[in-house]
């Protein structure tokens, strides 16, 4: 969602059990095991050196004549605030940023590290592309490095009275080492005290600079859900924003770091300048949100929730990326806020970033669809439909369901680390949905149908190259071994290249939105793991379609070149 990417659900102030209360025991490992700088300096590289060039560059900038001396200023505070925000996720990925770049003598190897916030390749199942250094941790640096899942899940059960006092408590803490050995869990306004401190004091001066009464409400309310921990009231605040010229995203938003459990949340930020013209092209489309929930292809109690009605869409030009959002793969667009209660009551607000969208379209997907669509239907991948896919999937984050019909509680809780998968799967695939259901009903009339499949299908390509350890890329492998199995689209046999069937990959839409709907309805957290395990993974056809765009050369995604001396800001 990026947006696993604003608060993930409802957080009160962390109550801790009376362990916690005191000063915590240094844990037996604390910090991430790492090899002496000595021994980096001598890293052998178990990839080749062509593996380091996959990100191609891109300079992030945007229009800043139409902004005041104040919004000027402000935009400078923002970008500083997120730097902290930088410096935080390095820290719950892997460790103090120092201790490994400072280690790392190969230019390139020391940028490729940069961009993926650690020794491990992000689009590459997370391998380390550095000797010495052992597969990245499934929880990241949110849980102490030799605690099993099992230990974790008891820990859960004597503690639950808290958990089920401040339900949401998990996504912004994280497990330590106390006493004896046993977890103690830390709220994050205690563990990253010092760094939370700096950065509310950053919004809180640049909320002294806003002329937009709700920009400067939400600015102030974010500093202080820095400091309480208590993120759901500024969630709220983000929401009533509709006419700020100058956007922040901001906090620990996403759970995709935590793949243990999916239950922890990651800092991130993202500083943004509105589209005005974009924006309003695209405010008809939220209000048939409700319409296309009663529509959804799947029984009626997968459906019953009904969205907010308070939702919107805007484009935006991006100016700063930090923390997660800037890890390996980069976002493109933004559903939030991720608190189901926010969302049922208010909906969510849906942030397309177009000047990075039209980079991965230039860079990436036209060079892919060159080497793998159908000539004749080459002429179907447009911007717009890409633009559009792109948005609908963030918006179709807000149908199905948040909730288990049989008692589970809420889908991310019950599908454990199935979840971000599989719901990025369902915004994919549901948003497909939304659009074909909009131009049958004459909403839609820019371009053709068509457009949207074609760009679709050769999405599929894009996004799967961001490997097993990304949700999307599970996501969208998920996808196109089912699309395979129905029939959605055919391989010319002289050429090898891809040809959409329209008939078909409508049916296998409906399909696969029915099924996943399903999984996530029922919390069936063992089917959700059959899924994954069958269908998200990369097999032979795939890969061989993988090696083609390598061998041509087509980067994976792209890296940025951006910060205040860009934008002529001081």
């Amino acid at each position: 969602m990026k947006i696993n990417k604003l608060s993930l659900a409802l957080a009160a102030s962390l109550t801790l059990v009376a362990c916690q209360e005191q000063t915590p025991a240094p844990t037996k490992k604390a910090e991430p095991v790492m090899p002496q700088v000595a021994e980096k300096k001598a890293e052998a590289e178990k990839t080749a050196p062509s593996r380091f060039d996959i990100y191609a560059p891109f300079t992030l900038t945007a229009d800043l004549s139409h902004l005041s001396d104040n919004q000027k200023k402000m935009i400078g505070l923002l970008i500083d605030a997120s730097k902290i925000m930088d410096d935080l996720f390095w820290l719950q990925a892997y460790g103090p940023k120092d201790s490994l770049l400072s280690g790392l003598d190969d230019s390139k190897v020391k940028q490729f590290a940069d961009i993926n916030y650690g020794p491990w390749d992000r689009l590459d199942g997370d391998k380390p592309f550095i000797d010495k250094f052992p597969h990245k941790p499934l929880g990241a640096q949110f849980y102490p490095e030799d605690m099993t899942k099992e230990e974790y899940e008891k820990w859960q059960k004597e503690n639950e009275n808290l958990l089920k006092q401040d339900k949401f408590a998990e996504l912004y803490s994280v497990m330590e080492r106390g006493k004896d050995d046993q977890l103690i869990m830390v709220p994050y306004n205690k563990k990253y005290a010092e760094q939370l401190s700096k950065a509310a004091a950053l919004l809180q001066e640049a909320a002294e600079l806003a002329d937009n009464k709700e920009f400067k409400r939400y600015l102030s309310m974010r500093a202080d859900a820095l400091l309480s921990n208590d993120y759901q009231a500024s969630d709220f605040a983000w929401m009533d924003m509709k006419t700020n010229p100058i956007e922040v995203v901001i906090g620990p938003i996403e759970t995709y770091e935590d793949l243990l459990f999916g239950y922890r949340s990651a800092f991130e930020s993202y500083v943004l300048i509105k589209d005005l013209a974009w924006s309003e092209k695209l405010s008809k489309f939220a209000a048939f949100l409700p319409e296309l929930q009663k529509g959804l292809p799947v029984e009626q109690k997968y459906k019953s929730e009904m969205p907010g009605t308070d939702a919107d869409l805007n484009a935006y030009d991006v100016v700063y990326y930090a923390g997660h959002s800037n890890a390996g793969s980069k976002t493109i667009a933004i559903n939030l806020p991720n608190d189901e209660e926010v969302q049922l009551e208010k909906g969510t607000r849906r942030l397309q970033l177009k000047n990075a969208m039209r980079a991965k379209f230039d860079k990436i997907l036209v060079p892919i669809s060159k080497q793998l669509i159908a000539e004749d239907q080459q002429k179907f991948i447009t911007f717009d439909a890409f633009f559009g896919n792109t948005m609908f999937h963030e918006v179709a984050h807000g149908l199905g369901i948040k909730n288990t019909i049989n008692g589970k509680g809420v889908v991310r809780t019950a599908l454990k680390e199935t979840a971000s998968a599989l719901e990025e799967g369902k915004a994919d695939i549901l948003g497909l949905y939304m659009i074909t259901k909009l131009f049958e009903k004459g909403e839609m009339t820019e371009g053709k149908l068509m457009d949207n499949y074609v760009t679709f299908l050769a999405g599929i390509f894009r996004s799967v190259r961001f490997g097993a350890s990304s949700a999307h890329g599970k996501a969208n492998m998920m996808r196109f071994n089912f699309f395979k199995e129905k029939g959605a689209f055919k391989v010319d046999p002289d050429t090898g290249r891809y040809r959409v069937d329209f008939n078909q990959m409508t049916v296998a839409m409906n399909e696969l939105s029915n099924l996943l709907l399903t999984i996530q309805g029922n919390g069936d957290y063992e089917a959700a793991k059959a899924l994954l395990e069958e269908k998200g993974v990369i097999k032979d056809d795939l890969k061989a379609e993988l090696d083609k765009l390598a061998a041509a050369n087509i980067p994976v995604d792209i890296v940025f070149e951006q910060g205040k001396e860009i934008l002529g800001l001081k």
